[in-house]
């Protein structure tokens, strides 16, 4: 993953601040752990950026969970149905089966992708510790 390092697409799949790509953003990694999977570090162990930018700020994520959520239906007919050659019913159980599994994956990274859309990243940041100073 570190040819992507710099880009908004690290911080979204590794779940690392925006601003330095070094800090966590969430007290627990494993997203299968339900009771924390909302759970954030209120800032940056790197560079101190905040990550609740403004209250209710990841509100806007559920629309993202929403596209998020979609793509993944869509791709999960499209390989039960013509790829595997389900038939249509089955299909579409594949579809909740998907998303029900799936679910703390998708609104963990669309909160990453929430963010990743206001803040970018900056090489400056990456290099010092501004929380040490």
């Amino acid at each position: 993953m570190q040819f992507l390092k710099g880009s908004k697409l690290y911080s979204i799949f590794t779940s690392t601040c925006p601003v330095c790509h070094k800090g966590d953003m969430y007290i627990e990694n494993n997203p299968y752990k339900v009771m924390k999977i909302m759970k954030m570090h209120e800032h940056c162990s790197h560079c101190g950026k905040k990550f609740k930018i403004e209250p209710s700020f990841f509100f806007g994520a559920m629309y993202v969970s929403y596209a998020v959520g979609v793509a993944i239906a869509v791709a999960a007919f499209i390989i039960a149905y013509f790829f595997i050659g389900l038939d249509r019913n089955y299909a579409f159980l594949s579809i909740i089966i998907s998303l029900a599994v799936l679910f703390p994956v998708i609104v963990r990274v669309s909160r990453n992708i929430w963010i990743n859309l206001f803040v970018d990243y900056d090489k400056s940041a990456a290099e010092t510790n501004n929380v040490n100073e």
